[in-house]
């Protein structure tokens, strides 16, 4: 399931595109909902999640379930831990506004994974809380240094430990940058997200740590139940091929599809 819809405010185009994927019956039957947004570094938004779709998102959940919530990130700026993040972006407020927990992935008990078919990470050391729960994906629109594009998949960037994947890099989650593409892809065969939703309503075009915003703004939101569609989405609205994007063109028939002629597109 996939819907696309023109951002009027978080309340109503966030409501509207989870209403179109069923999300409400989704939501009721699970105990433990993770929300993952890119909380990279203490730059407000839109090059980091802004705190208002989050809470609108939180709305919508206990609108619908009783499931415990999680607000889990693990940055990757090197001279800053994540709660401080949380703190200087609002999460922190929202959390007790809402009694939400906060998790810092960077520090979190991990488990250790193997898939000898792959090339970067036959193992991986992941944190058990984001193998339990139902992870959700909340980026913002973005293009990428040497991703192309930061969106759904890479967003799970943030569940590497850096105990583990730092390796004396200058960003947390250094390990990734040699082989950018084939790290993501392979980091979302172990963990991929259960639900994306990409906050285009402004868009960064330059690249995901600063330059131009995206004009006129993008003004969408995505969500979709399939991280390569909605990264394919995003994509576009970047102005790229999805197929001149490595991660998302590997991604392609493994980890879902990029495009689907079945699916119905709301977008009025």
């Amino acid at each position: 399931m996939f819907s696309t819809e023109y951002f009027v405010n978080y309340e109503h185009t966030l409501i509207k595109c989870l209403d179109n994927i069923g999300a409400d019956r989704i939501f009721k039957r699970r105990k433990l909902i993770i929300i993952k947004p890119n909380l990279v570094n203490a730059s407000p938004f839109p090059i980091t999640t802004h705190p208002d779709i989050v809470r609108e998102l939180i709305r919508y959940i206990r609108m619908h379930s009783k499931a415990r919530l999680v607000i889990a990130e693990g940055c990757g700026d090197c001279h800053l831990e994540t709660p401080e993040i949380f703190a200087r972006l609002g999460y922190e407020a929202l959390a007790r506004e809402y009694d939400v927990d906060l998790v810092d992935l960077n520090h979190e008990p991990v488990t250790r994974l193997k898939n000898p078919e792959c090339q970067v990470f036959p193992e991986v050391f992941l944190p058990r809380v984001a193998l339990k729960g139902f992870l959700i994906s909340v980026p913002v629109l973005k293009a990428h240094s040497l991703a192309n594009v930061t969106l759904a998949m890479k967003n799970m960037m943030g569940l590497a430990p850096p105990k583990y994947y730092q390796q004396g890099g200058m960003w947390k989650k250094a390990f990734f940058h040699e082989r950018m593409h084939r790290s993501i892809f392979e980091l979302n065969l172990y963990r991929k997200p259960d639900l994306s939703i990409i906050d285009a309503s402004v868009g960064m075009a330059e690249y995901h740590l600063g330059g131009k915003t995206c004009d006129p703004p993008v003004n969408r939101i995505v969500a979709g139940l399939d991280p390569v569609r909605v990264d394919a989405c995003g994509a576009g609205l970047l102005r790229l091929s999805w197929k001149d994007i490595p991660h998302i063109a590997m991604a392609d028939g493994i980890l879902g599809k990029a495009e689907d002629e079945s699916e119905h597109v709301v977008n009025d």
